[in-house]
Formats: structure tokens, sequence, C-alpha cells
């Protein structure tokens, strides 16, 4: 299989409303240096998978409203491969849509998708998977993920149970389960054959393709319409998508599919979901502060997580334990890190309190 035939799609068209209010509809996660690397979550993906691929072979797919954002972060990435979805439809529309562009460049091309804004601490062993996977594309009808190994009953992330093959690389997937509840989660780990769901997929266009019209026909049949990498593909896109259903990949093809394959990967994996997992990734104080501002003062505080957009600004805390402070141009959060998942419904009671006021 020629290198030439291996793709990848990034995928970074969410809002990233959990990491409000630094991600912003605006300025989404995706686009930020969340941890203060120097480089952003999508600049990220895009280092760590253009090791192995060229960017002529790199396509993003986010909201058009991103299109120029996303440009201007990667400008090794050929214009016309960061494509604008007119609106979000979920993860299934976008991976067809991708799938019938590349495949109309390269019929036997093997794709990888990532999401833009994923950390993954253990580069080679992930470079490993990925070749391992595009092997495996490229000669089975398999679709493919990547599972993480699962260090802790997260109710954050989705599971994955596989079928145990000893001595093989790879395994069969049984079920998917999405964010259970503690209890089950606690059994998923004693269990010993369950996986986080990472959301990468590994794939060869005619598998893929195929799933789509065993699965979903009506949507594999819009998109089969347009002439893709033509004039003529924006406009027959943007007719389509108003009417296409929207489903995720998981739902509509993974869950359903016969075929679906894990592979178990310990990648140093977050897929930085919120707040709190940014604390727990990011490089702390003596005092388990996670800051990103030498002008921050502690005094009886532990387990912060502190990000300021003015990295001059002076904060003092003292008597804080376990709390997220975000300061904003135009917004200041102050929440127990416990209380991460409410950081959705904050943002939409200020709203509320706004009357449609483009505060957000």
């Amino acid at each position: 299989m020629l290198k030439s035939d291996n793709y990848c799609v990034i995928m970074a068209g969410g809002i990233g409303s959990r990491f409000w209010p630094m991600s912003t509809q605006k300025f989404p996660k995706q686009f930020q240096d969340i941890l203060g690397t120097g480089r952003t979550m999508i600049q990220q993906t895009y280092d760590r998978i253009s090791q192995l691929l060229p960017a002529e072979n790199i396509y993003v797919i986010t909201n058009k409203e991103y299109v120029e954002l996303s440009q201007s972060q990667l400008p090794e990435v050929p214009a016309e491969n960061i494509v604008g979805e007119p609106m979000m439809k979920n993860t299934a529309a976008c991976n067809i849509y991708m799938a019938s562009k590349i495949a109309a460049k390269s019929p036997d091309a093997n794709i990888i998708v990532l999401p833009a804004d994923h950390l993954i601490v253990k580069e080679k062993t992930f470079l490993e998977k990925v070749s391992y996977a595009f092997g495996l594309a490229s000669q089975h009808d398999y679709l493919i993920t990547l599972g993480i190994t699962p260090t802790r009953p997260d109710t954050g992330y989705g599971y994955i149970q596989f079928i145990d093959t000893p001595g093989k690389e790879i395994s069969k997937v049984k079920t998917f389960t999405e964010k259970p509840s503690l209890e089950i989660a606690k059994t998923f780990l004693e269990s010993g054959d369950f996986l986080w769901n990472s959301g990468i997929f590994v794939w060869n266009v005619k598998s893929i393709y195929s799933a789509f019209e065993n699965y979903l026909p009506e949507m594999c049949e819009q998109f089969s319409s347009c002439e893709y990498n033509s004039d003529r593909e924006s406009q027959c896109v943007e007719l389509i998508y108003p009417k296409v259903t929207k489903i995720s990949i998981d739902n509509g093809i993974l869950e359903r599919a016969n075929n679906v394959y894990v592979i178990p990967a310990d990648l140093g994996w977050s897929d930085l979901g919120t707040w709190t997992s940014v604390y727990e990734n990011a490089e702390k104080d003596s005092q388990k502060n996670a800051v990103n501002s030498k002008y921050v003062m502690t005094y009886n505080s532990k387990g912060n997580v502190v990000r300021l957009k003015n990295s001059s600004k002076a904060v003092v805390l003292d008597g804080l334990k376990d709390y997220i402070i975000v300061d904003t141009d135009k917004a200041l959060l102050i929440c127990p890190r416990a209380n991460d998942q409410l950081i959705k419904q904050y943002v939409q009671d200020i709203k509320n309190l706004k009357n449609g006021n483009k505060f957000i």
C-alpha cells in the first residue's frame, strides 16, 4: 500500500461549550492553546499525524464559520483541503461527506478520522498503532477504532466491550455504551473487557461507504449525488445538508455494523472535555495548582486550575481548594471542579439572562 493512499480527516467543528468562558462560539477550544504548550489543539493534532502523512493528504472538516481560522492556524494544509460544513449535523454526515470527497480523488484510500481537540502524550505508540490500522484497513473490510485502556471508572467517556483474542493486537467489538453511570463504569473496569472509546477511527473508503449503504442508505444516496472536487461540490452540499439526518457515526454505523474492530492502545490520551481534564494533564506547582501565569499568588489554596487571558494580571487566591478560575475579557468563571459538568447550564442561564444579547 502506497503512503499516498493513506489520508486523514481532522474533525474540528465543535463549539466546546464546557470550556466556557475561554472557548466561545467565535473561538472554540480546538483553536486555543488550552495546555499552554505554544501550539493550539488543532495544530498539535496536525503535528502528530503529519509525521505519517504529507500535508496534501490531510483534510479538515469544520463549520464554515471556522474555515478561515483553520487556514490561518494550519497554513501547511492546502486551502482546498479545509472544508466548511453548511450546518452542524453531528459526525455521520461529515464522515460520509469526507469519505466521498477523498474517494473521488483516491478510490482505494484508507482514512484516519481524528478529533481536533484530543491530547495524546505517547505519540510514538500512537503512530505505531495508526500504521498498523492502516495496514489492516487496506487488506480487510474492517471499521477500526482505537480503544483506550481505562484508568478509572469515568462516567464522561463512552465504552467499548471487546471479544478478547489472546495474542492479537486487534479484537472484534461486542458492544458500545455511551457515558454509563458510575456503578456500571465500575463493573466495566472490573470485567477487564472494556475500553474507552477514543473517537479515533480508521477504515478504507470502500468499507465505510458500504456501511453507509447498509445502515444509512438515505444519507449515502444524498451525498452520492455530488460531483466532488469540482466547482459544483459546494453548491450541491449546501442543498443536501438541510435534509440530512442528524446522527453520530457511532449511533448510525458503528453500533449496528458487525465488522467493527478495536485496537487497544495506551496513548496517554485525554479528550480534554472538561476543565478538570485540563487540570489533570497540566503542569502543577507544589500545592497542586495548575496556573498559566507567574503572577498568581496562592495561600492555603490547593488543587485549583487557573487560566487567565491576560497573563500579566495579578491574582491572589486564599483558602480555595479544587476550584476552576477562568478569566477572559468578557467573563469570569469561578466554580468547584466537581461542578464542571454544569458549565453548559451556566452558559445557557447567562444566555437567558441576556435575553439574546450576543454576550457569549
